[in-house]
This record gives structure tokens, sequence and C-alpha cells, in this order.
């Protein structure tokens, strides 16, 4: 699914207008990036758990030289889907 296709559906299930939800959708993406900035976790009971989390630098290897390469570190984010997500799913 698309962000527009994800619009399009909260729009239709909000009975509101598109622009009504990008601007929703927009806000919650912006709310769960500043929650994992300041916290570091953001947790939606029983959908997901979004965590961030420090990789340290390292060096890998490039597949098709062998050379080595360094890596940087990085903040990555994990997400844990939560229990009515899974249920759903499966």
């Amino acid at each position: 699914m698309s962000k527009t296709d994800l619009v399009n559906y909260m729009a239709e299930a909000m009975d509101c207008s598109k622009a009504e939800a990008a601007r929703a959708l927009d806000a919650f993406v912006a709310g769960v990036t500043e929650g994992l900035k300041k916290e570091g976790k953001v947790t939606l009971t029983g959908f997901a758990t979004f965590t961030a989390k420090e990789k340290e630098a390292k060096t890998g290897r490039n597949p098709r030289t062998g050379e080595a390469v360094k890596i940087p570190a990085r903040v990555a984010v994990a997400v844990k889907a939560g229990s009515k997500l899974k249920d759903a799913l499966n």
C-alpha cells in the first residue's frame, strides 16, 4: 500500500477530505519521529512499538571486490508488531 492508497483509505474511513487525511498521516509520522528523537521509543499498545537503536561503526566488505569498507555509526529504527496486529494478520 502506498502513501496515496493509505490517505485514500483514511479519508474514506474518517469521512473527511483527502487533504485532511494527508495532514493527519503527516502529523502521525512527525509525532513518531519526534518521539523517537526525544525518548527513543514510541509504543502504540496492540499495534506496534518503534525503538531507536544506536549502531556502532564497523568494517564491512564490498562483495564485488572484497575490499574493506568503513560503515559509520548510525541510528536505526526497529519495529515490533503488537499482539492485535499479529492476530489480525494470522
